[in-house]
């Protein structure tokens, strides 16, 4: 069963997430593998794949949530690709980190509006 979970993750995470999860696993093959094994078997096997919600709306949720954190730039800039790759627009995602203003302050949804900023011009550059 667990092969069969990690391999579904491992689906999910090649479309949403196809570099990001090549570097955790990298960097986490010398201290803590299974970590890694678990980031692809629990959120992306078993929650992501849940129907009720569809990847654009999940990828949303999880912007907004990394936001209030204030503490998860590196997340939130996997899951703003992430979210990209899904089918959100730019626009969107600004929208949502706006919002967070609301609930999480100004300082929090700033730093989360610069990281996204950091990302498109990452993809920008690329292009």
């Amino acid at each position: 069963m667990s092969e069969d979970r990690y391999k579904k993750g491992l689906e999910m995470l090649k479309m949403m997430h196809p570099k990001s999860y090549g570097e955790l696993a990298d960097n986490l093959k010398d201290i803590a593998p299974d970590l890694a094994r678990f980031v692809a078997e629990f959120p992306y096997a078993d929650v992501y794949t849940r129907p009720g919600l569809d990847l654009k709306t999940r990828e949303l949720v999880t912007i907004a949530s990394l936001t209030t954190l204030g503490h998860a730039q590196t997340e939130l800039k996997s899951h703003i690709l992430g979210a990209l790759n899904v089918g959100c627009t730019r626009e969107e995602i600004v929208e949502v980190l706006i919002q967070m203003a609301v609930y999480a302050g100004f300082p929090t949804a700033l730093n989360a509006v610069y990281t996204a900023k950091e990302v498109f011009e990452e993809l920008d550059n690329e292009e």
